[in-house]
């Protein structure tokens, strides 16, 4: 051992222990790398994104039952679900958690300064505490942000020119949702300078979901929710309140306008699963979560539902129509 003591060989030796692919860690223990999901909603509300997320994986080579392992919770739209989630993680010890949403996210790293946390979606990820810089996350949590600059402000111009006339407008977020803050100012800031009054609906649970929309019939000229899993669990709801009054909708995903929402605007989340994957990837070969930056959305998608507009009474321009990812009809 000329030229290296005995004592550097096996720090050296540890060190390299300590870099090895979690995969190649993961294999010499005999059992396949194990990727804990959580869902924020339930498989059927989130069903492309876990397709897009899992054809990735395929496609960089990971197979569920071949050469990874994936555990799927759902929290079911309850926030308090991700605590016992995030327990049952760490005890089967899972190699990445996958966590989907802002909430999620914080609540995994709440229980785990170890285990590498990757979410496809989240609010300002700086702002919540999820990581320390976009640049540099530091710690062991990294993702992709669904936040992009004036997503607020589009989507009120998208409105406008629905409803050229528009002065009234209700904007419905959960109270209790952190995510959804940077985008209820963007909001209040646009309709400020455009003259539109602002009525804000701030439910925390289901119960209060139908009591907050009641009092709205004949007082707004359209509707602004501002999306997380409370609002996604309950689209069908808002929906279904939002058809009787005839109010023109306005959502931040498709999921919402496929439930019968008149339109959304927003990122295109199968595609932020999907290269959520590409984090996995890199975690599970070695690196480590602290190193890859968070990007932000690069697909935007702006979706229309005509069934809902004719039963509404609403004409959309067709200037809007061609500009539509997708149409509903």
């Amino acid at each position: 051992m000329s030229g290296m003591g005995r004592r550097e060989f096996v720090a050296l030796l540890g060190g390299a222990a300590a870099a090895w692919p979690l995969a190649a860690r993961a294999q010499q223990s005999g059992k396949l790398p194990t990727i804990g999901y959580l869902g924020s909603g339930t498989p059927t509300s989130q069903r492309t994104w876990i397709t897009a997320f899992v054809e990735r994986l395929r496609e960089l080579g990971w197979i569920e039952g071949r050469t990874i392992t994936i555990v799927y919770r759902w929290a079911e739209g309850r926030p308090e679900r991700f605590v016992e989630i995030a327990g049952e993680f760490v005890q089967l010890k899972v190699d990445v958690i996958f966590a989907v949403g802002t909430e999620a996210a914080l609540a995994m790293k709440e229980a785990t300064s170890v285990i590498p946390i990757v979410f496809p979606v989240a609010g300002d990820p700086v702002v919540t505490g999820l990581v320390g810089s976009l640049a540099r996350p530091g710690g062991n949590v990294t993702g992709l942000s669904n936040q992009a600059i004036d997503l607020g402000r589009k989507r009120l111009e998208i409105l406008r020119e629905v409803l050229p006339g528009l002065s009234r407008l209700a904007i419905m977020a959960n109270a209790a949702y952190a995510g959804g803050a940077p985008e209820i100012d963007e909001v209040r800031a646009a309709t400020r300078k455009l003259g539109v009054e602002l009525v804000p609906l701030e439910p925390r649970r289901t119960e209060e979901i139908t009591p907050a929309l009641e009092p709205l019939k004949d007082r707004v000229e359209a509707l602004y929710v501002v999306g997380d899993p409370l609002m996604n669990l309950n689209r069908m709801r808002i929906n279904t309140f939002a058809l009787a009054a005839r109010l023109p909708t306005m959502y931040v995903q498709r999921e919402y306008v496929e439930s019968g929402g008149l339109m959304s605007y927003g990122p295109n989340y199968p595609d932020l699963n999907r290269r959520a994957a590409d984090y996995v990837d890199k975690i599970l070969r070695g690196t480590k979560p602290g190193d890859i930056p968070v990007e932000q959305p690069t697909k935007f998608d702006l979706v229309i539902n005509l069934i809902t507009a004719k039963a509404i009474g609403v004409a959309i321009p067709s200037m809007l129509l061609a500009r539509a990812d997708e149409v509903i009809e």
